[in-house]
């Protein structure tokens, strides 16, 4: 027995629910004395259910049954007590503490439980409830280690209805519905030998039709779930589940509604409800079940969260603004809550990339969206964790449900870490590719797009592929493209699905090279109706699934033949290159540098070699050079703001003005909450006579709020008075002068502006 565990367990779960809160126990260890007041719950008869369990917990002597009799009731904090009591009083309590980690795994705890199930193996490694626990753990936070004790549980034992269950429940998440069928059929057939309730089987029977499109046949299984059980709400909420896995929010909408009015006491599907209204932005619905839900369940992480983001958000403003799509009937509407701290700086760009995303992709798909597109951006990476996931702490940067966009803010992440630009283009896509297809397009698919338009046509052009992608493509580790979204939902390794993200992107891009962007088009139209991938690409290609995965293979294999043909080459030489660079051996670094360039030119991170032989260049005085190869690293979507700003530098020393203050403009996306970046920039736009765009520099400059004022204002009515507004130049200037009565600059614009008038 780990004491340490045992301490931190005590006392954690401190609620007591009202209703019968335990979900079905298929451990064929349940005490038998248990099994009348079970049934009576499975049948959705509580009232019976409840005087069962508490004539039998008169009669319990044992803390282990009593710990079950009180979790069955729903009294938790109780079981919680019990259960330590029955572990405590044994080294050798297996099974009980495999159920006490499913209490922990039913009440939000997942770290708990997983500790749990993993002393319970210390004492009997052949317990394969505890795998099992172990196994649902991994499932909910969709890791492939699941996959992997499934499989294990099974060969060992292939009578376990839950290991069953589990497994159908995964195959339906990664879209592969007759695997879940087959592992469905045997559950059932084995629940029915057991006699243990069919209640969570016929609901994913009913998700699985539904998935098919047959709402007749879901209905059916639906109607049987009910005649078991007329209160089991969960099969509406098991419903929703995977149609919020297949962003179909609306519908997920309507059946959680059907499961809280089915069963009221379901307090999951209220912060499921919850939950879903603001994906749909129903800020105040989804509070209101939010609300209901911590009425009933205090302690879910995922409610008290949720709950107080929205406490937070009145510190967010919001703004709109019309965008005008040619050739549309009418304007799209747009909605910008961006928070108050940063609202006035970041608006502009926030607002231009709207604007330049949406008839950019009306235009290229042939739809403009229908409803207003709402864009959210958070300074707090938590907080925005929190809006998508209810949950601090995940990995992703945006996030788009239908026609809300929620994303980090660029103050969310250190400069560098990404391109907010980039990151807000790649989710204005989903919005096209979602809406177009009402929500049915494969993850692969609209992933892919969006990193294809990424490539294409957004802020960082240019086809960028991690060296983890081609080490990927090396160990055949890509998937065939009918079982891509696996690599997004349940990864079995390290980065997989990053590895997926850029696989969709170069599926994509093999299409539009090889049939023209049309036949890409047609491909995402295809599934305006309910069809499989290996359907669509049958359909639009006319070749089958296996055909169309060896052409894509050999067309990456061909594009990346230079570094495939040798890859410990092309390590040697990063290395080397690397290595001369931090020990300034810059004429030892060119070589190397240059050869790993020219054999991989798409790696653009921090390491690119293009940077690496720009350094080393510029050190040896070949300048010229250094500048075509970070030319070359932009080209290819390199976006690192040092090396771009280097480039700039080295262009303005060059004569090449033009192109750095472009370069300098594309730091906007990428560094916008810079107050030296924005007054040097505005200086230099107006040098330029592009005064409409100076006056937006020196105005986003004044809402960073610099700690000297006066030249920001000075900017502002030098950008004023190119523009024609005299009276507003002047306001600005005096403003300056107030602040600084000395400014020289300012005094001699105020003279200016004096003979002028004379």
């Amino acid at each position: 027995m780990k004491t340490t565990v045992l301490a931190a367990l005590c006392g954690v779960l401190a609620w007591s629910a009202p209703a019968l809160a335990q979900t079905i126990d298929y451990d064929p260890r349940r005490p038998e004395v248990l099994a009348t007041c079970d049934d009576h719950r499975y049948r959705g008869r509580p009232a019976e259910a409840r005087q069962c369990y508490t004539a039998l917990l008169r009669q319990a002597r044992a803390p282990f049954l009593r710990a079950e009799i009180m979790w069955a009731l729903g009294d938790v904090q109780r079981a919680n007590d019990l259960f330590r009591r029955a572990v405590a009083s044994t080294d050798r309590a297996s099974h009980e503490r495999v159920r006490w980690g499913r209490l922990y795994l039913e009440t939000h705890q997942d770290a708990e439980a997983l500790e749990l199930f993993r002393e319970s193996l210390e004492i009997d490694p052949g317990d394969l409830q505890a795998k099992l626990g172990m196994a649902h753990v991994f499932a909910r936070r969709f890791e492939g280690e699941a996959r992997v004790l499934i499989a294990d549980v099974l060969a060992r034992n292939d009578q376990l209805v839950d290991a069953h269950l589990l497994a159908a429940r995964m195959s339906l998440e990664e879209g592969r519905p007759e695997e879940a069928e087959a592992a469905l059929e045997r559950a059932m057939e084995l629940a029915a030998d057991q006699k243990l309730p069919p209640l969570e089987a016929y609901a994913l029977r009913a998700a699985i039709e539904r998935q098919r499109g047959s709402e007749r046949r879901s209905r059916r299984w639906i109607d049987r779930t009910l005649a078991y059980n007329p209160r089991y709400g969960a099969v509406f909420e098991q419903l929703a589940y995977f149609e919020i896995m297949r962003r179909r929010y609306r519908e997920a909408n309507e059946l959680l509604e059907r499961a809280v009015e089915v069963q009221p006491d379901l307090w999951s599907a209220h912060a499921e409800l919850g939950a879903n209204r603001l994906r749909l932005g129903d800020l105040d619905g989804g509070r209101r079940s939010l609300e209901i839900a911590y009425s009933g369940d205090p302690y879910s992480a995922t409610t008290v969260n949720s709950l107080r983001l929205l406490d937070r958000l009145d510190q967010f403003e919001v703004s709109t603004r019309s965008v005008t799509v040619p050739g549309a009937d009418q304007p799209v509407e747009t909605r910008m809550r961006l928070h108050r701290d940063e609202s006035r700086a970041l608006e502009p760009y926030v607002a231009e990339l709207l604007a330049e995303s949406i008839t950019t992709f009306a235009q290229r798909y042939d739809y403009v969206p229908r409803e207003p597109v709402t864009v959210e951006l958070f300074p707090d990476h938590d907080d925005f964790a929190v809006r998508v996931a209810a949950l601090p702490g995940i990995g992703l940067l945006g996030v788009t449900f239908g026609h809300l966009v929620a994303m980090d803010s660029p103050a969310g992440r250190a400069i560098g870490d990404f391109h907010w630009g980039s990151t807000l283009w790649h989710e204005l896509a989903h919005v096209f590719t979602l809406s177009i297809t009402e929500h049915r397009v494969p993850r692969w698919l609209s992933e892919g797009v969006s990193v294809f338009e990424e490539w294409r046509t957004g802020p960082t052009p240019g086809v960028t592929v991690s060296p983890d992608v081609i080490a990927a493509l090396d160990e055949g580790r890509f998937l065939p493209v009918s079982e891509l979204d696996s690599g997004f939902i349940r990864p079995t390794y390290p980065n997989q699905v990053q590895v997926s993200y850029l696989q969709a992107g170069l599926i994509c891009l093999f299409i539009d090279e090889r049939w023209g962007f049309e036949r890409l088009v047609t491909l995402l139209r295809r599934f305006t109706r309910d069809t499989t991938t290996a359907e669509a690409i049958e359909a639009v290609f006319r070749m089958e699934p296996e055909e169309f995965d060896e052409a894509f293979v050999e067309y990456v294999r061909q594009r990346y033949a230079p570094i495939l043909d040798d890859m410990a080459g092309w390590q040697r030489d990063h290395q080397a290159a690397r290595q001369a660079i931090a020990a300034q051996r810059w004429t030892d670094a060119i070589e190397p540098a240059r050869r790993a360039a020219e054999r991989y030119p798409e790696h653009s991170g921090p390491a690119s070699p293009h940077i690496l032989l720009a350094r080393a260049l510029d050190k040896t005085g070949r300048r010229a050079e250094a500048i075509e190869s970070l030319r070359r690293y932009r080209r290819n979507g390199g976006w690192q703001p040092e090396a771009l700003r280097e480039l700039a530098a080295w262009l303005d020393e060059a004569g090449e003005t033009a192109e750095a203050t472009e370069i300098l403009l594309s730091l906007n996306y990428l560094d916008p909450l810079n107050a030296a970046h924005h007054a040097a920039l505005g200086d230099r736009l107006l040098a330029a006579g592009r005064a409409e765009e100076a006056l937006r520099e020196f105005q986003v400059l004044l809402a960073l709020g610099p700690r000297d004022e006066a030249p920001a204002r000075f900017g502002m009515a030098r950008a004023l008075r190119a523009t024609g507004d005299a009276t507003a130049s002047r306001r600005y200037l005096l403003d300056a002068l107030a602040i600084a009565p000395h400014y020289r600059p300012a005094q001699d614009l105020l003279l200016q502006m004096i003979e002028e008038r004379k």
